[in-house]
């Protein structure tokens, strides 16, 4: 027994430490979005991420000899492709665009309670009281750090729409995603939901190419930056994690990210949060750790 309990919590430990590496690079993406997104329009933006992070992944997958995913993970993978990789990134890019970030913030952050409750129903993972108390907090948190950066009045109906579409986008690619990954690995999951993802985005080639050829290196750089890490990396850490984990726990760590951009903008934009920020990141925080508690014993039975 305690071989097991030591091989199983050694596996959990892993995938939070995956979990960590997907929230930290996802947070930074905020920063290289805000910066190429002034130069490249939405589409353009998304096929260039997702350009640059398929062409590393495949590197990779080759190297590795990973083999095609059998035919039982394909549902998933395209789902994922073309819902999370496809439609997220060009719907978010675009929705950011016409709303301020911090209604951005807000409306995005219905994924992943779009995912618990996706995840609760589809996938059988059940409704864990801990899990949906640690939503119900991380979600306030980031309301909060939503509403502290509004710049009020600029959010337009459109904008808040795409934000919601992005937001449904990534919850419903999740739930496609946990299943695909009990027959492929974290790499081939990772890396054909990406190619999936570019072609269904290939129909803003020409703006890729003419924006290209006038934009400046560093937004240019901005673009690649997010292929390689926020995409190829944080998204195959984040594949790893969830093979290991529910796609409802999964989703509650996401609420780590607005935390981290606050810190990140504090540390690399110099933009000094004030002190209702600084609240609700300490609230998105508190409600992943709760959302990630283990129901105790009672009566000397285990529960769930």
């Amino acid at each position: 027994m305690s071989v097991l309990d030591t091989k199983v919590g050694g596996m959990e430990t892993k995938a939070l430490a995956a979990a960590g590496i997907t929230v930290v690079l996802w947070a930074s993406a905020f920063v290289a979005i805000r910066s190429a997104g002034a130069e490249y329009s939405p589409g353009a933006l998304a096929l260039g991420r997702l350009l640059a992070g398929s062409a590393v992944l495949v590197v990779i997958w080759l190297a590795r000899g990973g083999g095609f995913p059998p035919r039982a993970a394909w549902p998933g993978i395209l789902g994922s492709g073309v819902l999370w990789f496809g439609l997220y990134m060009v719907a978010l890019n675009w929705g950011e665009q016409l709303v301020d970030a911090g209604t951005a913030a807000m409306v995005v952050n219905i994924g992943p309670i779009v995912i618990a409750l996706l995840g609760g129903w589809l996938l059988k993972e059940g409704f864990p009281r801990a899990l949906f108390a640690g939503l119900a907090m991380s979600f306030a948190g980031a309301a909060v750090v939503g509403l502290s950066m509004s710049e009020g009045g600029s959010s337009s109906v459109a904008g808040v729409l795409l934000c919601l579409l992005a937001a449904v986008s990534y919850g419903v690619g999740v739930v496609f995603q946990k299943p695909a990954l009990r027959h492929a690995s974290a790499l081939q999951v990772t890396t054909f939901g990406c190619v999936v993802g570019t072609v269904a985005c290939l129909p803003f080639a020409g703006q890729l190419v003419a924006e290209a050829s006038t934009a400046s290196l560093g937004a240019t750089l901005n673009v690649v930056y997010l292929g390689v890490f926020p995409t190829a990396l944080a998204f195959t850490t984040w594949a790893y994690a969830l093979a290991r984990t529910t796609s409802g726990k999964m989703g509650a760590t996401t609420y780590v990210t607005p935390a981290l951009v606050v810190l990140m903008s504090w540390v690399a934009l110099g933009e000094v949060p004030g002190w209702l920020t600084l609240l609700g990141g300490l609230l998105c925080l508190v409600g992943v750790g709760v959302s990630r508690m283990r129901p105790r014993r009672l009566s000397g039975q285990s529960v769930g």
